[in-house]
């Protein structure tokens, strides 16, 4: 067998934590190649060390230097700094699999050069899709990757329908037969509060999800329900499906974690216990099945299922993301922008909860209005994305 090397690209997230937790259980299988942080190096020496990685990547010199003051380790692994030395590593010709897993558009050009490097990616950063989508697909068509998603949604969608190992190499047709795709969401911490009281909900509510561990941006995506319209715009790229083709139900008990709808009127569904292990341990030893750590599912203890449409009008955000997805990949960048700086004001108490949809929308016109050609390189979207921010973080200020 041979042993797949594995680059964790944001190694000290939720994601990478429990990717290493998943690879430290199949030695025989995996090796730690490389790790990236960006602000908790104390935890990535820790990593390196547990794992015996030859490689770090770190965003800065300090950052380098405090790394390096930090090692005691016997032998010092490479450390690399930049965000250029994070694509290269993601590159890597000893690198295998890459799990990429940092947060927000950041992490997009080291996905897009794992792809182009023809790795076996394996998926957990949505802006590699929302912001671009047709040029990382293409990449990994034309380049012989391998893609598979992590996000438990999508990874759901992904198991649940036909030709895995073929969908995984060519994602670019639909699956044969499929009506829908039916995206679950919990509907976050709150789901059931008063509308009125959303005005006056404080960062640490949002980040209070009820069935996930995650970090404190994708926490407040997952309350405002952006996330689970990013999800949408994923899914319309990783299986080829039309907007009106995917449906989203909240699902409180996040055991469900997606379904495809077949047009015989059949509907396969995945279900598990709400942990990332899971899909973590599917996408690294796919096509066979690998030990997880995750434990037994108790069936007869789900005494319920229960499933409703969402409220638009309690999650904007998830309509924003309907909108975007239709006017096209510009919109989609746009979007994904403004809700980064929105939720990045807010956690810092600078703007009010019910702020983050409104400066979304006021930023997809303004864009809209301004719009030029559809963004055809990265080049082009890093500065459609900094062109959107600039235009997101001027209107936080006059809203703060």
């Amino acid at each position: 067998m041979n042993v797949q090397k594995v680059c964790v690209l944001g190694s000290t997230g939720s994601i990478g934590e429990n990717t290493l937790d998943v690879i430290a259980r199949h030695p025989e299988r995996f090796s730690v190649h490389s790790l990236s942080a960006y602000s908790r190096i104390g935890r990535l020496v820790e990593q390196a060390a547990a794992t015996h990685a030859k490689v770090v990547v770190v965003p800065d010199d300090d950052a380098r230097k405090r790394f390096v003051g930090l090692w005691q380790g016997p032998s010092l692994p490479e450390v690399r700094v930049g965000a250029q030395a994070l694509a290269d590593t993601a590159a890597d010709p000893e690198v295998t699999t890459v799990m990429a897993a940092i947060v927000g558009t950041a992490g997009l050009p080291a996905a897009l050069a794992a792809a182009r490097a023809g790795k076996r990616v394996l998926l957990a950063n949505k802006e590699a899709l929302v912001a671009a989508g047709g040029l990382f697909m293409q990449a990994v068509r034309d380049h012989g990757a391998e893609l598979l998603p992590i996000d438990s949604e999508h990874n759901a969608i992904f198991q649940c329908l036909p030709e895995g190992e073929e969908r995984a190499r060519a994602p670019q047709r639909p699956a044969q037969g499929v009506r829908r795709l039916l995206l679950t969401a919990s509907g976050g911490p709150f789901r059931t509060l008063a509308l009125e009281a959303l005005h006056d909900v404080t960062p640490d509510q949002a980040c209070a999800h009820p069935n996930w561990s995650m970090g404190r941006k994708i926490s407040v995506d997952s309350a405002t329900m952006l996330n689970k319209g990013l999800e949408v715009i994923e899914a319309h790229w990783l299986f080829s499906m039309a907007p009106d083709a995917i449906q989203v139900l909240i699902h409180p008990q996040s055991l469900v974690h997606s379904m495809v709808e077949y047009e015989d009127g059949s509907i396969l569904a995945q279900l598990g216990q709400p942990d990332m292990r899971t899909p973590i341990a599917y996408g690294l030893g796919f096509p066979e099945r690998i030990a997880s750590g995750v434990g037994l599912f108790d069936l007869a203890r789900m005494h319920r299922l229960d499933f409703e449409q969402p409220d638009f009008q309690r999650f904007p955000c998830l309509a924003l993301a309907f909108d975007a997805l239709r006017a096209g990949q510009a919109s989609c960048i746009s979007l994904n922008a403004a809700n980064e700086v929105a939720v990045e004001r807010f956690l810092a108490g600078r703007i009010r909860y019910t702020e983050i949809p409104r400066i979304i929308g006021d930023c997809l016109e303004r864009m809209s209005a301004a719009a030029g050609p559809v963004p055809g390189s990265l080049e082009d979207v890093l500065e459609h994305d900094h062109h959107a921010r600039a235009i997101a973080a001027e209107l936080c200020l006059l809203r703060a």
